[in-house]
């Protein structure tokens, strides 16, 4: 399969991707060019909004609005009025670290994940936002935190730090919002990119974007990888599915990193792709809080 181009939006490192019900429109943030950015797929309709800091990841709150990852907080905002509730900061005592992937569990958690954006070091963490704003940890020793998503019945939590060229699964608790039992999902090893972000569809599979390996790969419920879309640029990011009918793959990229050259070799990159794989999407749960 090959993904094609929808919106040449020409993002420094578009990111955090999802299909929000109540618009009908798919939302993903750049993070390095600070900025939201929607598109309808009904009428080719797109907006980018200009935000202060470093938008990580967000998902839609079930009384309206965004819960937002930035670098260093999470905060409920408006984007009405530009109201913004703190929620909690992330790692203050580390200066290295920075949130970066998220998506909200089928009970409408919030879980999110950091990076040492300086080192790499394997010192951050990733925590659980409850619907009462209770904040947790959940997995320590953390480099770069990529990939969550959730099983259709929210009883298996997928993850990947992607150093480690792997996604892993956890037993996951709805009730608790903890996890248990670690296992290896799916080998990267002989893949030409890293994990980075991750969706599901309704049959079981793990849909992932290959950092810096010019495609998403499918991995289905055994493990291994049976379906490949080949994206024309070197930095898929991140995938979720969208449309009315949660039928098509939409594809954030990056030019993060890239050189010049890589960049006129791939004047696409950091656009919006999508392909129509021929499964669906599960829908995700807003942040209910």
């Amino acid at each position: 399969m090959q993904a094609e181009l929808v919106l040449d939006c020409r993002n420094h490192h578009g990111e955090g991707v999802f299909w929000n019900p109540v618009d009908q429109r798919i939302w993903w943030t750049d993070i390095e060019g600070r900025a939201l950015l929607s598109y309808d797929p009904a009428t080719g309709d797109h907006s980018k909004q200009a935000v202060k800091e470093r938008v990580c990841c967000f998902a839609p709150r079930s009384e309206g609005g965004f819960v937002m990852a930035y670098a260093d907080r999470v905060a409920l905002v408006d984007p009405v009025t530009g109201k913004e509730t703190p929620v909690c900061d992330f790692e203050p005592g580390n200066p290295e670290t920075r949130l970066n992937d998220g998506r909200t569990d089928r009970s409408g958690r919030l879980i999110v994940g950091g990076m040492n954006e300086v080192s790499g070091a394997a010192d951050s963490s990733v925590i659980s936002i409850g619907t009462d704003l209770s904040v947790s940890r959940l997995i320590d020793g953390v480099s770069c935190a990529n990939s969550t998503c959730f099983s259709a019945d929210g009883r298996t939590m997928f993850f990947a730090d992607t150093p480690d060229r792997e996604i892993v699964a956890y037993d996951y608790d709805p009730s608790t919002g903890t996890v248990s039992n670690r296992r290896v999902h799916a080998s990267f090893r002989d893949e030409p990119g890293l994990p980075d972000g991750s969706c599901v569809d309704a049959e079981g599979g793990v849909w992932n974007a290959e950092w810096e390996g010019h495609r998403v790969v499918r991995v289905a419920p055994d493990g291994g990888i049976d379906q490949i879309v080949d994206v024309p640029v070197w930095k898929p990011t991140c995938c979720a599915f969208g449309g009315r009918d949660l039928d098509t793959l939409y594809i954030t990229t990056s030019r993060l990193m890239s050189s010049e050259q890589a960049v006129r070799n791939e004047p696409a990159s950091g656009g919006l792709f999508a392909v129509k794989p021929g499964v669906r999407g599960v829908p995700d749960t807003p942040f209910n809080a």
